[in-house]
């Protein structure tokens, strides 16, 4: 495969590219589904929970960070996790605005 030219797309398109590359993961989408019904969490619930490695799961977790999904707080020897609302919502928008934009019925195919 060649060399990616991001150049040749919107700094959108690269975004949410960005984004979708980071939930194409299991173990990240199980990480925020356990964060969204928790609301916060200690990291090393996460390893009871989804019984992954510490150090995968710390992978995953600086994955999501680095999109800004999640945000950690030091608390003592732990970091809590939880969602972060405001660039949940703009991801959900530039989701929303991809398949918004197809419409309902299509004479195509």
């Amino acid at each position: 495969m060649g060399v990616t030219k991001t150049d040749l797309f919107t700094e959108k398109q690269n975004e949410l590219a960005k984004i979708a590359k980071v939930f194409a993961h299991p173990a990240r989408i199980a990480i925020l589904e356990y964060l969204i019904q928790s609301d916060t969490c200690i990291n090393g619930d996460l390893v009871q929970e989804l019984g992954l490695a510490q150090a995968t799961i710390s992978q995953h977790l600086r994955e999501l960070k680095e999109i800004g999904l999640i945000k950690g707080s030091i608390e003592g020897v732990s970091v809590c996790y939880c969602i972060d609302p405001i660039r949940w919502a703009e991801v959900q928008h530039l989701f929303h605005d991809l398949f918004g934009g197809f419409p309902k019925i299509s004479g195509c195919c």
